[in-house]
Order: structure tokens, then sequence, then C-alpha cells
């Protein structure tokens, strides 16, 4: 137990965190179990040791970080570990990747029964579905998403600025207002791009090659998140990223399912079950029209955001395309996105219909009365035409 608490000193008193998430305060603290979700990338190892750091002393040793990937737990489960460390006198376990200790739902509703007064906190992949496929958990989990950078935490961090989050509802009554409060501080679109590029992982700030290291988070949200978790036979990886590569390559539309399957060579049901694991891992985005779910055919695919774009093709990347694509990432995390019967339109919660324009050029054709235009290449807006980086500041 003492090496752990070593660990954990170390850990804590060597974590950064340039830019406060929002998730921090969104959370109950007070509920004992407590699910934090997110692909790679995104620093759910940094947020429970950010956690830790503002809530504990370092030496205090009643709140404990451990990764499962120790190979102490190949052995000890966690019911066994989170006992010791509750007869010790431990209040709060942070217990990171729980996935990869076996039968982890069920130490933790162990933990649940038998230790009152511990709170558990834990991460997991995106991939898990905490429960729907964990019924144990049912009731006593409270389970959150964290997400990557929102342009506005990425902006913040690059302007030493503080800027808050608005709602969807703020931005579209009072846009013109709020990019006035804006702009004697920082000018947005001076960093949108470099956003749009490379903004979303908060890995960017590592002194390493950006889109390597994004490309090999991509491969190993393929192997270990959606093989390990969905106990797919290895066998099947290279379907899987084919499927992945092409759809990337082809752009935001829908996909062709049957031509999927040869390609891969395998059936319709398993392509449209591999693009649902695509979508949990947060590689890419599925929309469909108003009323309609999976298992039908989404109308559109997209990655899930811009930055995967350019790791993987950045010689086809086209401007429109990113530009949807980050307008769909900004919204997905508090709004539902449909596909509008417009064919560039979105219907967002069912009532708003907005779609995403070039400033810089007059639309083909005009779009059906009270559709609300997000347009990119420019700071400012005016009535029904907003800028697009201000949905960056949703969260």
């Amino acid at each position: 137990m003492e090496a752990f608490f070593r660990t954990h000193t170390y850990l804590v008193e060597h974590t950064t965190a340039p830019v406060r998430r929002g998730l921090m305060d969104e959370i109950d603290w007070n509920d004992r179990l407590i699910g934090i979700k997110g692909t790679r990338g995104v620093g759910k190892t940094t947020f429970l040791l950010q956690y830790a750091k503002e809530h504990y002393n370092t030496r205090d040793k009643q709140c404990l970080y451990v990764n499962m990937n120790n190979f102490y737990f190949q052995e000890h489960g966690i019911e066994e570990f989170a006992g010791e460390f509750y007869r010790k006198g431990g209040k709060v376990l942070l217990v990171d990747q729980v996935f990869k200790q076996p039968n982890w739902s069920e130490d933790l509703r162990k933990c649940y029964d038998n230790y009152p007064d511990l709170h558990i906190v834990f991460t997991g992949s995106s991939v898990m579905r905490l429960k729907e496929e964990n019924p144990e958990l049912n009731g006593i989990v409270k389970s959150y998403n964290l997400r990557g950078f929102s342009f506005r935490e990425f902006l913040n961090l690059q302007t030493g600025n503080n800027f808050r989050p608005y709602t969807l509802d703020e931005i579209l009554s009072d846009h013109e207002h709020i990019i006035k409060s804006i702009l004697p501080k920082a000018r947005p679109q001076e960093y949108f791009q470099d956003y749009l590029h490379h903004g979303f992982y908060p890995f960017f700030q590592e002194r390493r090659n950006y889109s390597e290291n994004l490309l090999k988070t991509m491969n190993m949200m393929t192997e270990v998140d959606i093989l390990l978790i969905k106990q797919i036979e290895l066998k099947y990886l290279t379907r899987i990223k084919r499927l992945f590569y092409e759809m990337a390559v082809d752009g935001p539309k829908a996909p062709n399912v049957s031509q999927l399957a040869i390609d891969i060579d395998t059936s319709r049901a398993t392509v449209m079950n591999y693009i649902k694991y695509l979508a949990d891992a947060r590689l890419i985005n599925m929309i469909y029209p108003l009323g309609q779910s999976f298992p039908k055919k989404p109308s559109k695919v997209m990655l899930h955001n811009p930055n995967l774009m350019y790791a993987i093709y950045p010689s086809k990347v086209e401007q429109q395309d990113v530009m949807e694509t980050f307008f769909v990432n900004s919204l997905w995390k508090d709004h539902k996105v449909n596909q509008a019967s417009h064919d560039t339109a979105y219907q967002v919660d069912g009532h708003f219909r907005f779609i995403v324009s070039d400033a810089l050029h007059s639309p083909t054709r005009q779009p059906p009365p009270g559709t609300i235009s997000f347009r990119y290449n420019t700071e400012v807006g005016k009535d029904d035409q907003l800028p697009l980086w201000l949905l960056g500041f949703l969260y």
C-alpha cells in the first residue's frame, strides 16, 4: 500500500493542468460511485490527479490514485484493494482505466455495498456502456463524459484569458453582445485554424509530433478500446481499421454499407455494428434524420472532430467538411443533431434549423425561411448569421 501512496504523491505533485476543465464543477462529488468516460487522449488521468490536488494534501492518505495497468492487480481485485485502503482510513479511491480489471463492475458493486463511507471515482473508455452492459451498477453509478478541449478552452490556454462558456440559447439570442465582450481581449479567428488542426486533444502541448501522436492514439482506440471491451477477435482488427479509413477518406456522407461490406469481406449487419463501435470510440459521429437511430443506416457519417481529418488524410481535407465536423462536434455534448430535410441543413434539438456556410461566398441557393447560418471565415455576426467559432464556447 505504501508503494501506491508514494506513486500517488509523485503523480499529484507533478501534475499540471493549465486549463481547468469545466466538468470539474459539473460533477456532484458527494456521490459514492462516479464513472468518468472519455476517449483516449482527452486527459482523464490528469483530471483525476487534478481533483486530488484540489481537494487533498498530497500527503493525505484519505485519497489515493491507482491505475489498473499496475501488474499488482493481475492477482488482487479492486474490492480486495479497496477494502485494505478503507480499513486504513481511506475515503476516496481514484481508479484509472477500470476496464483493464476482469470483473471490474462486480467488484465496484461489492465496494459500494461493503464500504459505505468509501467514495470511488473511476475512469473508463467511451466505448463502455456502464449501465446497459453492467446491470449491477444500475441506480448506484453516476456517469459523466470528459471531452477534448473546446475551442474556448484552447483559446483560454493560448491567450491567458478566462472566457466563460455560454448556452446555445445565449449564443443565439445575444451573440453580438457576447462577441463584443471577447474581441477586445482576443481575436478568435487568429487561433481557430490551429484549434481545428491540433487543439482538441490536450497532448498537443507535448513536445512530440502531434499528427503522429494522434495516429498512435487512434490505433489504440481500435486495438484496445474496441477489441478488448467489445471482446472482438484480433483477426478482425484489419477490417475495422479499413472500414474506418474508407469512411474517413470518403468525407461526410451516407455510407454505402453494401459496398463497404464487400470491401472488408463481411456482412452488412457486421459493417453496421463496426460503425457503431467506431462511434462509441468517438472516432466518428453518425447523423440521422429526425426520429431515426441505430441500427438504421445513418444519413451521414463524419469524423468525430477536425483534428482526426488532418491526421488521416491532410491532402484531401475540404474546408466545408472541416467546418461541418466542428459544428457537429461542438453541439454533440448537450444537444441532439439530426439531418434536416434540406440536404445541407441540420436540425438541432428537434426544432432549430442550422446551416454551415462560408462568409466569403454567397450561397448557391437560399436556405428555407427560419434557418440560422453559422458562418466561417468571419469573426463577427449579425441577426441570424453567426460566426461559427462561437459554437466553440458551448463548453
